[in-house]
């Protein structure tokens, strides 16, 4: 082989090194961008898909440290396919009354989580972080729309004490109303859980069948 071949061979072979899994199309992983798009298998079926992201200075209220903390995790924030606004960072007491904390869904090498951030007392320290939840991005989509093109379908956001007990009126005995936010986890379209914390740990508030 000569010494002109050889680069372009090499060329080659790192090129099939690097080409994406079975299942998606070979531009799919453009993470260059805020999108990104491709195609997966569906039923025997190539589906189109989109998710689309934000970066983390969407979000100016998010306190410094907190941004610093998600920026170290190269965290872009997936938005749902009915989105209108920014969406999926939460700010809520979720630790307990008064309390000034974050949730955060963070999409960062392909997985997506949800992240919890408790503050100090001056509410812009990092006080705590927690995972409470954790998938690959793409076992987070569904079809929407005429042509039913795949698009990121988890959604959170802050529950307060009423909307919780509102959500648990179908169970008996009605569980007391909370007395500090609950973390509302959404699949769009489909059912909603409630992350809590109390006493020293997350739990899942109990609903309706």
């Amino acid at each position: 082989m000569n010494r002109f071949a050889l680069p372009w061979f090499l060329a080659v072979l790192l090129a099939l090194w690097n080409a994406p899994a079975s299942g998606q199309s070979a531009t799919a992983a453009n993470r260059s961008g805020l999108n990104e798009s491709g195609t997966l298998t569906v039923e025997g079926r190539s589906t189109p898909y989109l998710i689309r992201h934000l970066p983390i200075d969407s979000f100016p209220d998010l306190p410094a440290a907190i941004q610093a903390e998600l920026n170290r995790r190269s965290c872009l924030i997936p938005q749902t396919y009915e989105a209108h606004r920014p969406e999926n960072v939460v700010h809520a007491s979720l630790q307990g009354p008064g309390s000034s904390d974050w949730a955060v869904l963070c999409s960062a090498r392909g997985a997506v989580s949800l992240l919890v951030f408790f503050t100090g007392e001056s509410g812009t320290s990092l006080a705590a972080t927690f995972v409470l939840a954790s998938a690959p991005e793409t076992e987070r989509l569904q079809a929407h729309g005429a042509g039913g093109v795949l698009g990121f379908n988890w959604g959170i956001d802050q529950a307060s004490p009423q909307e919780v007990h509102d959500a648990q009126a179908g169970l008996v005995p009605r569980p007391p109303l909370i007395d500090y936010d609950a973390l509302a986890d959404s699949t769009v379209d489909h059912r909603t859980i409630y992350h809590f914390y109390a006493k020293n740990a997350w739990m899942l508030l109990d609903m309706p069948n």
